[in-house]
């Protein structure tokens, strides 16, 4: 498994990560939620990424790794969800990764994004200011923001951010031109939400979630010829292999799914041919296509 530096954080990650969101899903038994984690460190990932919102997400790393924690990067979100305190205030944010250090079991946090908020709430007193006194007393190592768009722009210019998650992905490639190279001109980490787009070549009919309709409309629209390859494997390398990219994470709840998507990033890049027709296709028809949380 390719490990990368994530931006001059110090951090080295796996150019695959583990969204989990799906092992916090009441579906999962606590048996196959143990058995998907602990497959994910030893398929060579080392970037978990996950946030109170996930349902069991966090208890169930904190209790299933709790041995292995010097095995890989875990990264979080904050900023809501807080029992008595409002969201998007210090109060919260501090109380916040209190709360998810007791249910990761550990004492520090490698990354915590501020997850999708908006520049209002970026610019409100004390929210920046108390993501970085968790840094400054050892509880977290890097603070991050996830999100798109304007939001994303602020966090990059600001100063106050280590990191950045935002969408990258056949369907969603605006902040290739924009925001990646301000990442790397500061040695901002980047790390891919969404590479594969949510896979809205599953349906044959436009699906009725909102998100992954506007991914299929999107493809729909572009007409990309694969050149015989799998979409996910193509929509995966894709998002992988864009410069500046660190780490992609893709979730799941099925080993086999775990074990294909790390074959097929074995396979490197897409030809710089078919990623150049991929840049064109979207450049050609975008209609607006703004980043999409």
């Amino acid at each position: 498994m390719i490990r990368r530096p994530l931006g001059n954080t110090g951090l080295q990650v796996s150019v695959l990560g583990f969204g989990a969101g799906p092992v916090g899903s009441p579906e999962l038994s606590e048996s196959d939620a143990e058995a998907l984690l602990k497959g994910v460190l030893d398929a060579g990932i080392n970037l978990l990424d996950t946030a109170p919102s996930y349902g069991r997400s966090e208890e169930r790393i904190g209790r299933y790794l709790q041995g292995r924690r010097n095995e890989f990067v875990l990264s979080t979100k904050c900023g809501y969800g807080v029992p008595g305190e409002e969201d998007w205030t210090g109060p919260c944010i501090t109380q916040g990764i209190d709360l998810a250090l007791g249910r990761l079991r550990t004492d520090v946090i490698d990354i915590v994004h501020f997850h999708s908020c908006p520049v209002d709430v970026l610019e409100r007193p004390g929210v920046v200011d108390s993501l970085q006194r968790a840094m400054e007393v050892g509880k977290v190592r890097v603070a991050a923001y996830s999100g798109e768009n304007a939001p994303l722009g602020w966090a990059l210019h600001s100063g106050a951010f280590g990191s950045v998650q935002t969408s990258v992905n056949v369907f969603d490639q605006r902040v290739l031109d924009w925001g990646l190279p301000v990442a790397r001109e500061k040695g901002i980490g980047v790390i891919a939400k969404r590479p594969l787009g949510n896979a809205p070549w599953r349906f044959s009919e436009r699906p009725a979630a909102p998100d992954i309709a506007t991914y299929w409309d999107r493809m729909r629209t572009m007409g990309l010829d694969t050149g015989g390859l799998d979409w996910s494997e193509l929509a995966l390398r894709f998002a992988a292999f864009v410069p500046g990219v660190a780490s992609c994470i893709v979730g799941t709840t099925r080993t086999d799914n775990l074990q294909r998507n790390v074959r097929a990033l074995e396979k490197g890049p897409l030809p710089d041919a078919m990623v150049d027709r991929i840049r064109d296709a979207f450049r050609r028809h975008d209609q607006g296509w703004d980043g999409l949380i």
